[in-house]
């Protein structure tokens, strides 16, 4: 009697195949930005360094200006998989490794953040997502006082952390300074909003630091 064999459906498999092609564009991108900052990335070198046509990387990517959100977008998915890891809720946790992720490869961040304000797109997904869960979570933990507005609390520290990150695109600090930057923006958000139980706790970050 035949035995039936998992098959893989036909959309499934080419759509393997799409993500496949998509990764080798967004690495040979990266790649070339590496080996030329401030060179001109166009979609016919994009494509010899991918080995694809360079139809494929319009096809998979669109115009030129789009790889900066194509980058972005695996930016966000990179941090999606190491939040998940970390398997915790903290908001030092978010900006922590939202900054380790631009400092680990400079040359590929610098430029994409360049090219974010050069195209004049507008990111759908960013840090600040998961931030103002992170906050939201510190509230409902009872960290935070109840009558605060946790998106508001994070909108204003995300403001902060992205003044951070074009000083750093900038060079005007390091990378040590990028982090102690956005994390003391975050740390003074805690404090303000603190509920009573847990103020001497979250104003310590700051006292250390003779802030207060």
């Amino acid at each position: 009697m035949p035995t039936e064999r998992a098959q893989t459906p036909r959309g499934g498999l080419r759509e393997q195949h799409k993500a496949r092609r998509r990764a080798r564009i967004l690495d040979a991108t990266r790649e070339l930005l590496r080996e030329g900052p401030e060179s001109v990335i166009g979609t016919e070198r994009i494509a010899e360094r991918a080995e694809v046509a360079p139809a494929t990387v319009y096809n998979l990517i669109g115009p030129r200006e789009k790889i900066w959100q194509a980058l972005a977008d695996a930016f966000m998915d990179e941090l999606e998989v190491r939040l998940a890891a970390l398997g915790s809720a903290d908001p030092r946790d978010v900006v922590r490794s939202t900054v380790q992720l631009f400092v680990g490869d400079p040359v590929v961040s610098r430029r994409m953040v360049r090219g974010w304000e050069e195209s004049g797109l507008v990111l759908d997904r960013g840090p600040l997502v998961r931030l103002r869960r992170a906050m939201a979570d510190a509230r409902t933990r009872g960290l935070l006082r109840a009558d605060v507005d946790t998106d508001a609390l994070a909108t204003a520290v995300s403001t902060s952390c992205v003044g951070a990150l074009h000083q750093w695109v900038a060079t005007l600090i390091d990378d040590d300074e990028f982090l102690a930057n956005a994390l003391f923006a975050l740390e003074v958000a805690l404090a303000a909003a603190a509920a009573e139980p847990y103020r001497d706790q979250l104003l310590a970050p700051l006292r250390t630091r003779g802030a207060v």
